[in-house]
Formats: C-alpha cells, structure tokens, sequence
C-alpha cells in the first residue's frame, strides 16, 4: 500500500523533533529519513520494542467499542434535554451549568493520566475501569437528591468518561492495521454521528413521557453489556517484558490540579466573573505556576504522565496543535449555530437541531472516504487540504444575507462536515501509525486533550467576541426597550414577543453581527491549523514499518 508517508524507525521517550519544534534539537541519525523523527542517543542504545499486533478482533470487541464510545456520544445529547425537567425537580438553576462543565472537565483533565496509565499496565484494565466509573456514576446521577449532589456525581462519570475516550480510540488502532484502520475510525464517527441525531430525540421521549432520571438509567444497560463483551472477548498483544515502571502519582496530581484549575476559569470566566476580575487572575496565575511545576516534576520522572517527546516529535507536536485549533473552530458550529438558527432564522429547537446536524451527517461519509485521498497525497497534505476547505467554508458564514434562507446555513454545515472529516482523521490516523504500541495510549491522550482544551478556551474566546459584540450594538442601539445588561439578553432571546417589533429585529441582527465575528474567528484557527501543518508537520509522516505492513 502506498500512503505517501516515509517508512521510520521506532523513538524511545528520548526523541528528538528538529529545530523550531518546542524541546526539538538538531540531533538524528544522519541515514534516516530527513522528514521522520530520529531518536537521539537513548533511543539509539535502547530501541523501543513493540507488542506484535493482534490477530483480527472479533466481530463482539468491535461492537463493544462502538457501545462504549455511544456511551460518551450520547450523553450530553441526551441530558441536555431534560435541563427543565432536572432544575424543575432539584432546584439550583444558578449552577445547573455545572452539570455539563463538571463532566467536561473531570474527562478532560484526566486523558493524560489514563492514556499513560494504558501505556503501562494495558488497555482493557483502564477499559474496564472507565465503564465501571461511568456505570456507578450513572447509576448514582439517577439518584442525585439535590444539585450539588447530582454535578458531584457527574464529575464521578466524567473521570469514567476520561478513559472511555481515549482508550476506545487507542484500542481501534491497536486493533486494525494501518490500512483497514479508517474502517473502524469512520464507523467511531458514524456512533459520534448516529448519537447528535438520535439524542436530542431520545432525551426528549424521555423528558416528556418518562421521569428525568432514565436519562441516566438507560446508560446501564448500554455499559453493562460493553463490560462484558469486553472482559469476555478482548484478549489484548503481548507486551514486551520489562516495560513497566513506577506510576508517577505526582506528575498526575500535578496534571489534574493544573487542568482543573485553567478549566475551570475558562469556564467560569466571563459568566461568574468578569475575565479581568480577582478570581480569574487568580486562578488562572495558579494554573501558571502548577504548570511550570509540573515541568519540573515529568522531567525527573522515570515515566513522567506527559512525557517530553510528546511536544519534541514533529508529528506529535503538529498534530496536538492542530486537534487544538479544531477544538476552538468547533464551537461556532456547535455552540453558536443553534441560537442563530432559533434567533435569526426564527427556528424552533428541533428545525435549529436539524441545521446544526447537517455537519454530523457528512462528517463520517467524508472519513470513510478520506482513506482514498491520504494513500495518494499523504497525511499532512490531506489534513491541510481538509482544515483549507473549512477555512473557506467558515468564511462564507459571514457573507450570508440578512436573514439568509435556510438552506444557506445548512449547506455551510453540510459542507463543513465535509471538510473537517477530511482534516480530522488522516491525524488521527497518521499520528497513531508513528508509534508504536507502548505509546500509543498517551500520543492518542495527548491529542484529544489538546482538542478538549482548545475547545475550552474557543468556548472563552469567541464567547467574550460575542459578548463584546451584542453589548456593543445594545450600547448603540436607535430604538428603546432593549435589554441594558448581558444577563438579560439570554431572556429577551427566549421571548421575543415582549419585546417591540423594532427591538427584537434589532436584537437579531446584534446576534447576527456576533455569529459573523465568532465564524471568522473560526476561520482564523482554521488558517492556524493549516499553518501549523504545513511549516512544523514532516511532509511525510514517519510511519512505522509494522504499521505499514499490517
């Protein structure tokens, strides 16, 4: 097969990327090949050994894969839905937001910590342990007395939620060679696609007909059956003896701490408090300083959580930067086109959730076939290809008429689909094809941690945009009975009919003005991703000669 990627050698923790790259050194094998990512002098006197790959998973393993990353998919789907009918029963609107940032952050903060914990002790046990997490928090959200209670148990399924996403995607390149691995990937976003339609459908069943606490109730039959599929059928590939080290406890306390601390003010910021304000200096100069001492921390550790060769490799460095743009471009798709559609557009929930689910639907078809484009141009070119596109496709957003009809925006989400699919996975792919199995599980955590993040501080970013935006027009507005204060636009937006004709038609072009500004700063990182690939990424990724003849 031919992939367009340069054939490499096996790093150990001691490679070294090349100048310009953070960490990166002039170092390597002066034989190899000049765009892979030679190891320096550790990683020549002890060469990384890798596990055998396995022989062809059963029809069962795959299948719980796909059950437990539904787990994952469907779940903010699902409870969104059912805010009303929680808050109306348990009271504590002023935080019920917590119900989705507690599970966010506890799975965000933690990838690392299991993708490395995976890489040391195997998949299935960091598996096993991650369905059981979210099976008892599920079960304990069901039965939250009151709202403090029900966000502490979602955080509980939100560290179980941590190693259900990294893992399932470490083990489906464990699972499959290089060339059938898009199979199993596009199938993983065929259940991301599958879970945006039919959750709100479900979690709205569920809300109208049934009590609120099926929401989490249905997870237990979904995750029960993936337990055992798994703990009966999974038999993982030998690994090389002697690999095991001491577990570095300090540098995950170190992550987790220094995670928390930077999430939670980026989701707190701006909404709590002012960004400017005491409590966001404050905690974001805390997560500053546990940063640096994590630094110092994963550079004695024998098997640091984050080890260095993370950001030193090329590939690795490049990819983690890209999957952070794509995370900060993704929130004007998905966090801001529903209210455009429901403001602007005049839709109602289910016509908004249509529009934005345009993007889902294309999203795996263009994955499945990205396959075909990455064998002829290579990984790097395919992805830039790919995030070009949605450049093109995001900046468009901003020359729509007002009101544009319908069928614009839910073109530009088809479209932008599309383009993403084409970006995300031949990294996806490409990254983990440059490793081999004893690193695989923290590579894998390292780029959905940045994706997790990036999303996190685009959720900042462009919000304070937005913000800046609609208070800007409502400052200089020509007509009166506007709301004075930020905090009342959310009600003014619910019941328009309150407002005069006037008013509520400026109210919507403020919005409109806002979503212009949010997509552009969407095209802006999308222009960053393709940036990044193609000055920091190897033209060919230096994939291993196992993964290539698999």
């Amino acid at each position: 097969m031919d992939s367009g990627e340069s054939p490499g050698t096996s790093t150990g923790d001691s490679a070294a990327g090349p100048p310009g790259v953070p960490g990166g050194s002039s170092g390597g094998d002066p034989g190899s090949d000049p765009d892979s990512d030679p190891g320096g002098p550790a990683a020549a006197k002890t060469p990384a050994r890798t596990a055998a790959p396995p022989a062809r998973p059963r029809t069962a393993v795959v299948a719980a894969l796909m059950l437990t990353m539904s787990l994952v998919a469907l779940d903010g789907a699902i409870v969104s839905t059912a805010v009303p009918q929680i808050v109306g029963d348990l009271g504590g609107f002023a935080v019920f937001s917590w119900i989705f940032s507690g599970y966010i952050l506890a799975g965000t903060v933690t990838l690392p910590v299991y993708g490395k914990l995976s890489d040391t002790y195997g998949r299935k046990p960091v598996l096993l342990l991650g369905i059981s997490l979210f099976l008892i928090g599920s079960l304990l959200c069901a039965a939250a007395w009151n709202m403090a209670a029900l966000i502490a148990f979602r955080i509980l399924q939100g560290l179980g939620g941590g190693a259900l996403q990294g893992t399932v995607q470490t083990l489906a390149a464990d699972l499959y060679p290089l060339k059938e691995r898009p199979r199993i990937q596009a199938r993983m976003s065929a259940v991301w696609a599958t879970s945006a339609l039919a959750g709100p459908a479900l979690g709205g069943l569920i809300a109208s007909y049934a009590d609120w606490r099926w929401v989490f109730l249905l997870n237990l039959p979904l995750a029960a059956g993936a337990l055992w599929i798994i703990n009966r059928h999974l038999v993982e590939p030998t690994r090389p003896p002697g690999r095991r080290g001491p577990v570095d406890w300090a540098g995950a306390l170190g992550v987790f701490a220094c995670g928390g601390l930077l999430l939670f003010a980026l989701v707190q910021g701006g909404v709590t408090w002012p960004w400017m304000s005491a409590p966001s200096l404050g905690l974001l100069g805390a997560a500053a300083a546990l940063g640096v001492l994590v630094v110092r921390i994963e550079r004695r550790a024998a098997q640091p959580i984050l080890p260095g060769w993370v950001w030193r490799r090329r590939t690795i460095a490049a990819v983690n930067l890209a999957m952070a743009a794509l995370g900060l471009l993704m929130v004007a798709p998905m966090v801001f086109m529903p209210m455009y559609a429901q403001t602007v557009l005049g839709l109602g929930p289910t016509g908004a959730g249509l529009v934005t689910s345009a993007m889902t639907l294309s999203w795996p078809i263009s994955a499945a076939l990205a396959q075909h484009v990455y064998r002829r141009i290579g990984f790097r070119n395919t992805a830039a290809t790919g995030v070009a596109l949605a450049a093109v496709v995001l900046c468009s957003f901003t020359l729509l008429p007002y009101p544009a009809p319908v069928w614009q925006p839910a073109l530009i989400m088809l479209l932008l689909g599309g383009a993403l699919g084409l970006f995300q996975l031949p990294l996806i792919v490409g990254v983990q094809s440059t490793v081999g199995w004893e690193e695989r599980g923290t590579t894998t955590a390292s780029v959905l941690f940045c994706r997790n993040v990036g999303q996190s501080v685009g959720a900042a970013l462009l919000g304070a945009v937005a913000n800046a935006t609609i208070a800007g027009r409502l400052a200089d507005a020509p007509v009166p009975g506007l709301p004075t204060h930020l905090d009342d636009v959310a009600k003014a937006l619910d019941q328009p009919q309150l407002l005069s004709p006037a008013a509520a038609e400026h109210l919507r072009r403020a919005v409109a003005a806002a979503g212009d500004h949010i997509f552009a700063g969407a095209t802006v990182a999308a222009v960053a991703a393709a940036v990044v690939l193609l000055l920091v990424a190897p033209r060919r990724f230096p994939v291993l000669p196992e993964q290539r003849e698999g």
